[in-house]
């Protein structure tokens, strides 16, 4: 029976070590750069109103808010997309969606907007902000 406790208790202390790691989830470097990017860009976005619990918020405001909440948050986000999700998408208090008001008056989802614009830097483009 002895020989079975070893391995069994390597394979506990394996699975509380993995389990650990994703409670501890960070950016990879290519993550953080995105992140990083996605940041920058919404800050650049000066034609665009950023819509947070139905008030408007300009592009460094928005950033701003973006960065502060990825900061809390840090540990929970491993992706691009986790980020999005966690930061850029919803009030945390209200529940309600971050809404994105358009040069032509036209509001745009937070998420849908920000996960185009991730795509576009996936693909490697340097197009504008906002163009995707």
């Amino acid at each position: 029976m002895a020989s079975f406790q070893l391995p069994r208790r390597a394979l506990l202390a394996l699975v509380l070590g993995l389990a650990a790691a994703v409670a501890q989830a960070t950016p990879s470097a290519s993550e953080q750069k995105l992140i990083d990017t996605l940041i920058l860009r919404v800050s650049k976005m000066t034609t665009m109103t950023f819509m947070r619990n139905g008030n408007e918020h300009n592009a460094a405001d928005a950033a701003k808010h973006m960065q502060a909440k990825f900061d809390h948050f840090k540990d929970e986000i491993a992706t691009a997309e986790d980020f999005i999700d966690r930061c850029a998408s919803r009030s945390e208090v209200t529940g309600k969606a971050y809404k994105i008001k358009m040069p032509n008056g036209s509001m745009r989802d937070a998420n849908e907007f920000l996960n185009a614009e991730l795509r576009t830097l996936r693909r490697g483009s340097s197009g504008r902000p906002g163009a995707g």
